[in-house]
């Protein structure tokens, strides 16, 4: 006579409770613990896909030594002189270009449904957001290091000394961070990677061009310099500009009220939005 269990007898409370582990359940993750766990995918993503730190290791050099020599002798008379100008401005611009490709990695993973998986996890919400936005602050961090080693070997001397480049580069670093919150909800909110790249190349272009990276606002015709004098790049740059000239005068504590306003409604206004379109993916 067969003695195989009968399904009423396999699914009974003392066969499932025989099965299961008998140790204390883990306790459920904060949300610091969450998030430091997807930053962490975020950089194994890198060493999967060594080739997407292109961005913030190739491109930076070629971005320093085209515009340094491209307009150093127009605009200073020099590349060197120039360069001293230039080189805050271009970290500037270069580390604010790469927040862009937040939103995409973010759009990738809902196509792939990976944030399907996500929603199944009981977890702190907004832990895979502030994941990827941790793990490219990295990538911002190494984009600054790469662009300052290239200056240092082309002639930059910043005055601000190493704390004044710290102080510069963490500055830049946090109000990147806070940028980043705009593409993750052009990630969430567009169809494809395609529409991603270019809603975020149409907003950061005239944003990065149009402020005080290359040239003095004090150059610019009256009408351009209303809007160069608004721009949060302008304040930004002169910021970190300042921070790495060691010069802290010149109105610098209200470039950097504007810098932590510019930041604080950044996360303000598009960190919940960015939660309520992940809310009803």
């Amino acid at each position: 006579m067969s003695t195989a269990p009968r399904i009423d007898d396999v699914s009974s409370p003392e066969v499932i409770g025989a099965v299961l582990s008998r140790a204390e359940r883990p306790p459920r993750p904060g949300p610091w613990s969450a998030s430091l766990t997807f930053g962490w995918r975020a950089m194994l993503k890198i060493k999967h896909v060594p080739e997407q730190m292109l961005d913030v290791t190739a491109l930076p050099v070629i971005t320093t030594l085209m515009f340094t020599y491209l307009f150093g002798g127009a605009l200073a008379g020099s590349a060197t002189e120039y360069l001293q100008f230039l080189l805050p401005g271009t970290m500037v611009m270069t580390v604010i270009m790469t927040t862009m490709y937040t939103g995409l990695a973010v759009n990738t993973d809902i196509q792939k449904g990976v944030f399907d998986r996500f929603r199944c996890i009981p977890m702190w919400r907004p832990a895979p957001m502030v994941g990827y936005l941790l793990g490219d602050a990295f990538r911002y961090t190494m984009a600054s290091l790469v662009i300052l080693m290239v200056g240092l070997l082309l002639g930059f001397r910043p005055g601000g000394g190493p704390v004044g480049v710290l102080l510069g580069i963490s500055v830049l670093v946090a109000f990147s961070f806070a940028l980043s919150w705009v593409w993750t909800m052009f990630g969430l909110l567009l169809r494809s990677e395609k529409s991603v790249v270019a809603v975020s190349m149409l907003v950061m272009f005239p944003l990065t061009f149009l402020s005080n990276v290359l040239v003095s606002p004090a150059t610019l015709p009256g009408g351009l310099r209303v809007f160069v004098d608004n721009n949060p790049v302008t304040h930004l740059v002169a910021v970190v500009r300042g921070l790495m000239d060691g010069d802290m005068g010149g109105g610098m504590g209200a470039e950097l009220a504007w810098v932590v306003g510019w930041g604080a409604a950044l996360i303000i206004v598009f960190g919940p939005l960015t939660m309520w379109l992940y809310n009803r993916k």
